[in-house]
């Protein structure tokens, strides 16, 4: 409990915790920053950790000369790189048994499920895609290597999907977010971030089981 506790409060009030960190380690900010897009976007069972909202924070902070903008959004793109291709690398290596697995702490059925439909029905794109969409940017990845999409064609949507996602976002709280309304709000922005991709995530899936089950069955 202490620790879902202190995951909201870290996701919510990112902003001050990371400029404590800064103040206190410098440097070192930008190793933490690398392991939390890397473990977002590469391990599966993480799909909870504030990447969109820890971005703009970032972007924030390089405003105001706390942080390097070059050297950020290098390490971070990078971080969202790999993460996906060793997301990619475990689907592809654990195949069709996901499909069995039961929903657990650890693993969020109805979020793989819903990643599923979407890649369906959106294919290669969903990589892209789904970088702006909390918990399934964490799955995409995964399921498209369970669906043994090549390599190359990952690798492709991978690195444009990750260009968009951390260069678009940095420069997005480089620029807006110290200004007076926004600092303000922050708190409702981090809400925003979360919950309206999420709604299109949910949208999107229920209209793919929708037509799934319109679907006319071939004798």
């Amino acid at each position: 409990m202490e620790l879902t506790t202190y995951l909201i409060d870290f996701i919510l009030h990112v902003d001050k915790h990371l400029e404590t960190f800064v103040a206190s380690y410098g440097l070192w900010v930008y190793a933490l920053l690398f392991v939390i897009i890397f473990v977002e976007t590469g391990v599966v069972v993480m799909p909870f950790l504030p990447g969109d909202s820890l971005l703009f924070v970032v972007g924030a902070m390089c405003g105001v000369g706390m942080m390097s903008y070059p050297l950020a959004v290098g390490l971070l793109l990078a971080a969202a790189v790999l993460g996906d291709q060793c997301n990619y690398s475990i689907g592809r290596y654990l195949g069709p048994k996901v499909f069995q697995w039961e929903d657990s702490r650890f693993f969020n059925k109805r979020a793989f499920n819903q990643a599923h439909a979407f890649y369906e029905r959106y294919g290669g794109v969903t990589i892209v895609a789904a970088r702006f969409m909390p918990f399934l940017r964490t799955f995409a990845p995964f399921v498209a290597g369970i669906s043994h999409m090549s390599r190359g064609k990952f690798s492709m949507f991978n690195v444009a999907g990750a260009a968009l996602w951390v260069g678009g976002i940095v420069t997005a709280g480089y620029a807006f977010g110290n200004v007076p309304f926004v600092k303000a709000h922050l708190d409702k922005i981090i809400w925003a971030m979360i919950l309206v991709p999420g709604l299109f995530v949910l949208f999107g899936a229920w209209r793919a089981r929708r037509q799934a089950g319109r679907a006319p069955v071939r004798p």
